[in-house]
């Protein structure tokens, strides 16, 4: 009976995966310049029992080459003092079963809600879930209009900042039990 017990508290405590420190990084490719910036204070879950995601992030945490990018980013665009993070709040469906004892890579349909710049848009994306010796691996990138987002970028700068950018997701998760 105990070892019964046992077994079924261990299986619950994999059925939920989180971090603290995932990456999300992004890019811009325009005319005049590219940009890139990487976030490596992203905070995960991930419920493999019920398919379920969300992530937030600081987005003052976005790191730039340069000082003057991650200043005019902070408080021109995203105006970071006022829509401190960002958040997705998901579901993904995939045709197999997901385990994480057995090592392995899934494609998965994403589906959900990002929210930026205080805007919520719909997200439906692919990626990729899977286990290397019991940490869950999440990755997906995808791209986001920036006006979808109420993001003004002023004419002077247009050539220097894209339209569209791409957005790329790497979570490297362990299992925690609630």
């Amino acid at each position: 009976m105990c070892l019964l017990m046992l077994t079924g508290i261990n299986l619950m405590a994999q059925d939920k995966f989180l971090t603290k420190n995932g990456e999300v990084s992004f890019y811009s490719e325009a005319p005049l310049e590219n940009i890139e910036a990487m976030n490596r204070q992203v905070v995960g879950v991930i419920d493999i029992q019920k398919n379920e995601v969300a992530i937030t992030m600081l987005m003052k945490a976005f790191e730039f080459e340069k000082a003057l990018m991650q200043e005019h980013f902070n408080e021109n665009y995203i105006e970071s003092d006022k829509f401190p993070k960002a958040n997705f709040k998901g579901k993904f469906t995939t045709s197999n079963e997901l385990d994480p004892k057995s090592n392995g890579e899934y494609e998965v349909d994403i589906t959900g809600d990002l929210t930026i710049h205080g805007v919520t848009k719909n997200i439906n994306t692919k990626g990729f879930v899977g286990f290397n010796d019991g940490q869950l691996v999440a990755k997906s990138k995808f791209k986001v209009a920036v006006k979808d987002f109420e993001i003004e970028i002023p004419k002077v700068v247009n050539q220097n900042i894209a339209e569209e950018i791409e957005i790329s997701v790497d979570l490297i998760c362990n299992s925690y039990n609630n």
